[in-house]
């Protein structure tokens, strides 16, 4: 597996140019730097998204079932937007997919940490030297304010919730180094709480935020602020350029303080922020193939989100869009297969016994294993890397058993009987709304070539993405799997009906964040 780190060089700037160029040579990518025209350039490397990330991405789902939690603390939120603290969207992300990462440091001297640039939130979070219940701050590098000359204590409380985990833990100063800037006395998070897989399997340590302070948790001043706020950066403008043609390895580039115009071709197309926290931006309607799906004729938001891998919309839209290029649920087929072969003895079962734990009935039946504890520990981390691929199939068949299971004890509420049941025959799974709610589309790897654009109106210029843009390819050879890069995901009004634009969007598109004027700008990528 590789290395998520970032391959930059922290070193200071007034060391020797030729030990300067020797380290960027050895480490093969670009090393962030100050350049003669005042940019602050951060390289990013990117990574393979491969079973792991996929596999500990669903069991994060799984666990608590914290998407449908994290969607349900939406809705229940939509009449109090405008909050410091308001979680909805931030609350819905997962970054198992995320492919993009950096290096920053943190502490005098500084502690390098891997982090994701996400311009879907707003705070700085790092793990902590004290967080020892959680067994992913053992695999990522730890913030220990012990050896930093810089560090301010502060012991504010704080937690964030995302759609596959949580981080908890306390605010603190220090100065934070990005490229060969210095933002001192910048407030940072130290998580000592890390539940779940999602944060142990991710190949990052922790997340820089770079929305609005509007959505900052705390009301922690964001670090791009404090850029602003010290005179650190020559326009209050950042850009993302994210490689196309690169599989792994430079994947691409931040740039603070302005843009590169040898990342992007011709003119940027400028769209207004309509709703300051993330960067959020009214667009016209969906086409599929040219053809206008019209769920957007009279609107819709969307956000442009760099920590986010996939592209986000409503269900109703996302499921013609994934009908127009053959995408088939993944859950969706598993939960076929149990019910041809499994259907009538877990019925059986459940009539004769009333078992009202899925999990339960499912291990009875060997579809899934006995569930040990409610935590997962370091021996079930092993087991899943011992054998990938088993594990992930095992665990699609026992999350398709419980999905079955737990809708059969629902409909024998009801009394529906065991004829009526199976007359739904492979049209069941289609009736389980969990499984919309956590699935990823598989595309069959050697029609690429015959699928349709899908294109979205910015600013009145329609920006397309082909199948190579928006089809995620995971593993080689024939044992390759082809994921739809569109998933679905329902925001009820005022906020919604909204878009995640993610880094399939932004691969494509070159994207200029501009503070000053409150705007989001696309170009063709270079």
């Amino acid at each position: 597996m590789d290395d998520a780190t970032s391959s930059v060089n922290m070193g200071s700037k007034w060391k020797p140019i030729s030990i300067f160029m020797l380290f960027s040579i050895l480490l093969c990518t670009p090393a962030f730097s100050t350049s003669k025209d005042g940019l602050i350039r951060i390289g990013l490397k990117k990574v393979k998204i491969d079973e792991t990330n996929r596999i500990a991405s669903r069991l994060g789902f799984q666990e608590s079932e914290s998407l449908k939690d994290s969607i349900r603390k939406y809705t229940q939120s939509v009449n109090n937007m405008g909050g410091p603290q308001d979680p909805d969207i931030v609350s819905l992300k997962n970054y198992m997919d995320a492919q993009y990462f950096g290096e920053i440091g943190i502490g005098t001297p500084p502690q390098k940490f891997t982090v994701i640039f996400d311009t879907g939130s707003a705070n700085l979070w790092v793990p902590s030297s004290k967080c020892l219940f959680s067994v992913s701050c053992f695999v990522h590098a730890k913030y220990r304010s012990s050896r930093s000359q810089t560090y301010k204590i502060n012991g504010k409380p704080a937690a964030i919730q995302y759609g596959t985990g949580s981080i908890s833990g306390y605010f603190s100063e220090d100065n934070v180094q990005i490229g060969d800037l210095v933002v001192e006395d910048q407030m940072f998070i130290e998580a000592t709480r890390e539940p779940g897989v999602t944060f142990l399997a991710g190949r990052f340590d922790g997340i820089l935020g770079l929305g609005f302070k509007e959505i900052s948790v705390g009301n922690a001043l964001p670090v791009w602020y404090n850029m602003i706020d010290k005179h650190l950066v020559k326009e209050r403008v950042f850009s993302f350029w994210l490689n196309r043609k690169s599989k792994e390895g430079e994947g691409g580039e931040i740039v603070f303080g302005g843009v590169d115009p040898k990342h992007y071709k011709g003119p940027h197309t400028y769209v207004p922020v309509t709703q300051k926290g993330y960067w959020q931006f009214d667009m016209g309607d969906v086409l599929i193939g040219g053809k206008p799906t019209e769920f957007c004729k009279s609107g819709c938001s969307a956000i442009a989100d760099s920590g986010t891998s996939l592209i986000a919309g409503p269900t109703s839209v996302i499921d013609q869009i994934n009908l127009a290029i053959n995408a088939a649920g993944i859950l969706n087929e598993e939960c076929k297969s149990v019910v041809k072969h499994f259907g009538g003895q877990l019925f059986d079962m459940l009539t004769a016994s009333q078992v009202a734990q899925p999990r339960s009935v499912c291990a009875r039946h060997g579809i899934c294993p006995p569930r040990r504890s409610v935590n997962i520990g370091i021996k079930s981390v092993v087991d899943m890397s011992d054998g990938v691929s088993s594990g992930l199939q095992d665990n699609r068949t026992c999350i398709a058993c419980e999905i079955i299971v737990q809708w059969l004890h629902n409909q024998l509420a009801d009394n529906i009987t065991r004829a009526n049941v199976f007359k739904l025959g492979s049209d069941l799974c289609n009736q389980v709304p969990r499984a919309k709610a956590i699935e990823e589309s598989t595309v069959d790897c050697r029609k690429l070539a015959f699928l349709p654009t899908i294109s979205f109106t910015i600013g009145g210029k329609e920006f397309q993405l082909s199948p190579d843009d928006y089809i995620l390819k995971v593993g080689e050879g024939a044992a390759a799997e082809c994921i739809s890069g569109f998933i679905p995901m329902d925001i009820p009004p005022p906020r919604g009906p909204l878009w995640i634009l993610g880094d399939v969007f932004m691969r494509r598109y070159h994207t200029i964040f501009d503070y000053g004027n409150a705007r989001v700008g696309f170009a063709e990528a270079a």
